[in-house]
């Protein structure tokens, strides 16, 4: 397979509210130096991909909102590549859009979609199962994932099952399931065939598009109306984006198909969704207590991420073990790590207060 038949694309249009008060509709996570190494998060994801992928077949797609935002993070990509969603209607819809817009470029191409967001320490690992996806995903009908290998029974992630027949690079898929609850994560575990769904995928754009004809076939004849790379791309889309059903890849195509392979990897992984993924991967001082700023004094306490934006701030905690302690501009927050999965819960209840969509 020629390396001009690779293409990538990162998708770009969460708002990463369990990540909040830091990341906002205004500027979400992925646009931001979460971990404090000098990159942002999408910028980390362009920087391992464009090591295998020429600049000029790499795309973004985001919220229209964000294109911007996007362009100035990544000048490298060309201007046309940075594509902006009308509406936010989860990741079925931009995965059939962007599939569509790279067959019309290239009807032999083979892409691979990334989340803009997400942790790899293991750069080589990735890149090396990268490859096998591409060259498996070029010369078979194949829908083929990355699952990585679990290290705990987390109930934040989606757990894909593989069929275990033989020693091979790549399995054959039985099962997805959403995020469990406890007891069920800890059984996948103990299980020994099921890997944690990291949204990474790799398909030809032939073997997508007939999977959204079988599947998903009324999104499928909204978006046949579209010319793709011309002039009327854009009117068009945002013409038929409100009559398009909101769905998610994996519930829409993924569960349903047959022909869904996973490669097993270990990539040193985190989708860096909630404030303890980001503990987790900081380095902490001598109490495991995650903080980055100077002016910092802790008192018998331990096992806390703060993070205050104020860095002229002086801040003395005493007495809190395991908290998430963000202050913004806007917005204090101070709860146990344990409750990190509400905090959708809280911006929802804020949002509910009158002139609440002010600190979102």
């Amino acid at each position: 397979m020629s390396k001009s038949n690779r293409y990538c694309v990162i998708m770009a249009g969460g708002i990463g509210s369990r990540f909040w008060p830091l990341s906002t509709q205004k500027f979400p996570k992925q646009f931001q130096d979460i971990l404090g190494v000098g990159r942002t998060m999408i910028q980390q994801t362009y920087d391992r991909i464009s090591k295998i992928i020429p600049d000029e077949n790499i795309f973004v797609i985001t919220n229209k909102e964000y294109v911007e935002l996007s362009h100035q993070q990544l000048p490298e990509i060309p201007q046309e590549n940075i594509v902006g969603e009308p509406l936010l209607k989860n990741t079925a819809p931009c995965n059939l859009y962007m599939a569509n817009k790279i067959g019309e470029i290239d009807p032999d191409a083979t892409m691979i979609v990334l989340p803009a967001d997400h942790l790899i320490l293991k750069e080589e690992t990735f890149l090396r199962k990268v490859e096998v996806a591409f060259d498996l995903a070029a010369n078979n009908d194949y829908l083929v994932t990355l699952g990585i290998t679990p290290t705990r029974p987390d109930t934040g992630y989606g757990y894909i099952q593989f069929v275990d027949k033989h020693d091979s690079d790549y399995y054959k898929v039985k099962t997805f399931t959403e995020k469990p609850i406890l007891e069920i994560a800890k059984s996948f575990l103990e299980s020994g065939d099921f890997l944690w769904n990291a949204g990474i995928f790799i398909w030809n754009v032939k073997s997508i598009q007939s999977a959204f004809e079988k599947y998903l076939p009324e999104m499928t004849q909204h978006f046949m109306a579209c010319e793709y790379n011309a002039e009327g791309e854009q009117s068009c889309i945002e013409l038929i984006y409100p009559k398009v059903q909101k769905i998610s890849i994996d519930n829409g195509i993924l569960e349903k198909a047959k022909n869904v392979y996973v490669i097993p990897a270990d990539l040193g992984w985190s989708d860096l969704g909630t404030w303890t993924s980001v503990f987790e991967n900081t380095e902490k001082d001598e109490n495991r207590n995650a903080t980055k700023q100077k002016h910092i004094l802790t008192y018998n306490s331990e096992g806390n991420i703060i993070n205050i934006k104020n860095s002229n701030k002086a801040v003395i905690i005493d007495s809190l073990k395991d908290f998430i302690i963000v202050d913004t501009e806007k917005v204090l927050l101070i709860c146990p790590k344990e409750h990190d999965q509400l905090i959708k819960d809280y911006v929802l209840d804020l949002k509910n207060l009158k002139k609440g969509d002010k600190f979102m």
